[in-house]
């Protein structure tokens, strides 16, 4: 099972690295599905991981203070929301349409008030924004 969370560990930091120069793909997201991958995979795979600039850029300031810069919060939530939407006009059954805007509202409140916002430049959390 370890060599299947480190192959997805890579997958995913693949995928974050190119999200990293093409604007449409998202970074952030795939470099946490990465991070807890490899964390669950190998030490010293994890270990490798925290200190690659990928990981100091995007996901550094969220591990350590629970925060985002309002940027990495904004494109989160646009890729995020657009492909619930995207699920939410193909999907057949009413219930799960429900599910879906429940699931929506839920991102929504999550990020806006359970995820501090800190400035661009800097690395310590300044509160909400």
């Amino acid at each position: 099972m370890k060599i299947l969370y480190i192959v997805l560990g890579f997958l995913f930091f693949g995928l974050g690295a190119i999200g990293a120069l093409v604007p449409v793909l998202p970074t952030t997201p795939f470099l946490l599905l990465a991070s807890f991958f490899f964390a669950k995979g190998s030490d010293r795979f994890n270990h490798w991981f925290m200190n690659t600039s990928l990981y100091k850029n995007h996901l550094e300031s969220f591990y350590e203070s629970r925060s985002m810069t309002r940027k990495t919060k904004v494109s989160l939530l646009t890729f995020a929301t657009s492909m619930m939407l995207l699920s939410l006009y193909f999907m057949p059954s009413i219930y799960g349409k429900i599910f879906m805007i429940c699931m929506i509202l839920f991102l929504h409140y999550y990020f806006h008030f359970r995820i501090r916002t800190i400035r661009e430049t800097s690395s310590e959390p300044s509160g909400r924004l």
